[in-house]
C-alpha cells in the first residue's frame, strides 16, 4: 500500500494567488477528457466528520493505487478555490450547501436558492454549476449531514413525540435553542412554524448543536434544539431527534467533488464509489463519536470502518 503524505495547507495557499485556475468567463465549454493523476491532494475542511471522510477517501484511492496527500484547510472560501485550480484534487462535500454556495458566487448573494430537500434536483443544479468551474460531482451515497432538531427522550416520551409532525399536533409551546440566524432561516423558526405548526415561543441564541445549546434543553430551559443528523453527542445529554417527516430540511448529501482535470477518470470515481454503498448517517454519527468522545484518531476510525466492511 502507497503511504499517504500529509502537508501543511499554508505550504499550499501561500502561492494561491499566483497560481489560480482560468477565470469563469474564459473556461467556455470543457472538452478535454478527463484527468487521472495517480497522485491526488485530498482536502479536509478541518472539522471531525470532513477529516474522517478525507481519510476514509485517502484509504480507497490508495487501495486503488493512487498516491494522496491530505490538505486541512479552514472553510470553503480557501479550498473552493484550490479545487479549481488543481492545487486540491478532491474534497468531500454537501450537496445542497455546496450547490447554494457556488451559485451565490456565481449570481450573487440574493441568488433564488438551488439546494433544496429534493436531492436530484439538488445534484442537477450542483453540477450545472460546478462543470463550468472545471468540477466534476460524483454520485450521492447513503449518508446526510443535514439540519435536525432534538429534544429530550424523556419529553419526547411524556408528548408521544416522534416527528416534527407530532409536535406541530401537540400545540405545545416550543422555545428553540439554536444560532441567532435561526429566527430569519427558512429551515428553522420560520420553516418549523409554515410547514408543521409548531409554536416557537422564543429563540435561545446559544448556537447550533453547541454543549450550551443542548444542556438548556437538558435542563428544560429550552425544549428543543437545533443540531444536525450525525450530531454524535445526543445521548450524553438524554436527547433524540424528531424526524423531519415534510422534508424541510435541504438534501445536504455527502458528495465528493473533484477537479476534472487532475481526477475526474472512471478510476477515482469507481474507487470512492465503494463507500456509497454502506455508509449511512448513522453510521457516520457513529464515527464523530469515536473522534468527539472516545478520542481515537480520525485515520484509526476510516480504517477500521472500512476494514470492517471490507472495503481495504
Amino acid at each position: 500500500m502507497r503511504r499517504r503524505r500529509y502537508a501543511a495547507a499554508a505550504l499550499l495557499f501561500a502561492a494561491t494567488a499566483c497560481t489560480t485556475g482560468p477565470s469563469l468567463e474564459n473556461q467556455g465549454e470543457i472538452t478535454a477528457e478527463p484527468g487521472d493523476s495517480h497522485d491526488l491532494s485530498i482536502g479536509s475542511a478541518g472539522f471531525t466528520e470532513s477529516d474522517l471522510l478525507a481519510q476514509m477517501y485517502s484509504l480507497l484511492l490508495e487501495r486503488a493505487g493512487y498516491s494522496t496527500t491530505i490538505l486541512s484547510v479552514a472553510n470553503r472560501e480557501l479550498y473552493e478555490p484550490a479545487l479549481e485550480s488543481g492545487q486540491i484534487d478532491v474534497v468531500p462535500e454537501y450537496a445542497a450547501t455546496f450547490a447554494d454556495w457556488l451559485n451565490a458566487k456565481a449570481n450573487g448573494a440574493d441568488a433564488a436558492p438551488v439546494g433544496s430537500p429534493d436531492l436530484a434536483a439538488t445534484m442537477r443544479g450542483l453540477r450545472k454549476l460546478a462543470a463550468p468551474r472545471g468540477l466534476t460531482v460524483l454520485d450521492a451515497g447513503r449518508a446526510v449531514d443535514q439540519n435536525a432538531f432534538a429534544v429530550t427522550a424523556a419529553y419526547a416520551k411524556k408528548h408521544r413525540l416522534k416527528t416534527l409532525s407530532d409536535l406541530g399536533r401537540s400545540r405545545l409551546p416550543v422555545r428553540l435553542a439554536a444560532g441567532d440566524e435561526c429566527v430569519q432561516r427558512p429551515y428553522c423558526e420560520p420553516g418549523l412554524k409554515k410547514t408543521y405548526g409548531i409554536d416557537i415561543t422564543a429563540v435561545d441564541p446559544k448556537g447550533v448543536g453547541t454543549t450550551p445549546a443542548k444542556q438548556a434543553v437538558q435542563s428544560g430551559q429550552d425544549q428543543m434544539v437545533l443540531t444536525t443528523t450525525t450530531d454524535a453527542t445526543l445521548d450524553a445529554f438524554g436527547l433524540v431527534l424528531l424526524d423531519d417527516d415534510k422534508h424541510l430540511q435541504n438534501a445536504d448529501y455527502i458528495v465528493p467533488v473533484v477537479n476534472r482535470a487532475q481526477a475526474g477518470s472512471t478510476g477515482v470515481a469507481k474507487a470512492l464509489g465503494k463507500l456509497n454503498t454502506v455508509l449511512t448517517t448513522e453510521d457516520l454519527a457513529g464515527l464523530n463519536q469515536q473522534v468527539d468522545s472516545w478520542r481515537r484518531l480520525p485515520q484509526d476510525v476510516a480504517r477500521a470502518y472500512l476494514e470492517s466492511k471490507r472495503l481495504i
